[in-house]
């Protein structure tokens, strides 16, 4: 590094009523000459244009997903790792779901604790191994689900939407401006997109719930 050229220093910031947690984390990351641990009060928390991370202490605000959905409004790009007591995964998954990159116990070994930070810097996601596989598992899930339900195009919306109305084909006809014989090849398709060999079927499966 050339003479004169400053060293780009990273900012962590902390949301805390505990200045005894921030005196802490500064002397963890003491050595990390790249990294500054700062102090911010909740009000004035999104306000610091220089902030890469924040860690933000679950057991000082009663209202931690609202301070997290904030941050993530306000600061989409910003990193979040939520510090507390509570290490149950169903309240870990609720944190990781609403925005966090990371969950980490207050009672965390100051290793964890570096080993946290450098990982969602890096664009990771922290928490425990079970929960995260539990995270993936659900993704997998939704992700599965969403590519099985079929594509409806504008013309079969408003064919199922009559079908559910328990129009027969000649009077979809009349109400579209279209021949039986087309209603007909529509249902058809309609009933190999969904999966089942009658119109009854078609009109009461959850796919076709459309309003």
């Amino acid at each position: 590094m050339g003479e004169g050229t400053a060293m780009r220093v990273d900012r962590v910031g902390v949301v805390t009523t505990d200045q005894l947690r921030v005196l802490g984390l500064k002397a963890i990351f003491s050595e990390a000459t790249q990294l500054e641990i700062v102090h911010l009060s909740i009000p004035g928390a999104i306000d610091d244009a220089n902030l890469c991370l924040v860690l933000i202490d679950a057991e000082c605000t009663t209202h931690l997903f609202e301070l997290i959905a904030t941050f993530r409004q306000a600061r989409p790009l910003l990193n979040l790792i939520v510090l507390g007591n509570d290490t149950s995964p169903e309240f870990i998954e609720r944190v990781i779901g609403t925005g966090a990159k990371g969950y980490l116990a207050l009672t965390a070994k100051e290793s964890e604790i570096r080993m946290a930070v450098d990982m969602v810097r890096d664009g990771s996601v922290w928490a425990p191994r079970k929960i995260l596989s539990r995270l993936l598992d659900s993704r997998r899930k939704v992700a599965t689900l969403q590519a099985s339900v079929p594509r409806f195009t504008a013309r079969e919306i408003q064919i199922l939407n009559l079908l559910r109305a328990g129009q027969p084909n000649r009077d979809i006809a009349l109400s579209l401006d279209i021949d039986e014989g087309t209603v007909k090849a529509h249902i058809g398709r309609l009933m190999r997109k969904v999966g089942v060999n009658n119109r009854i079927a078609l009109t009461v499966h959850p796919f076709t719930q459309i309003d």
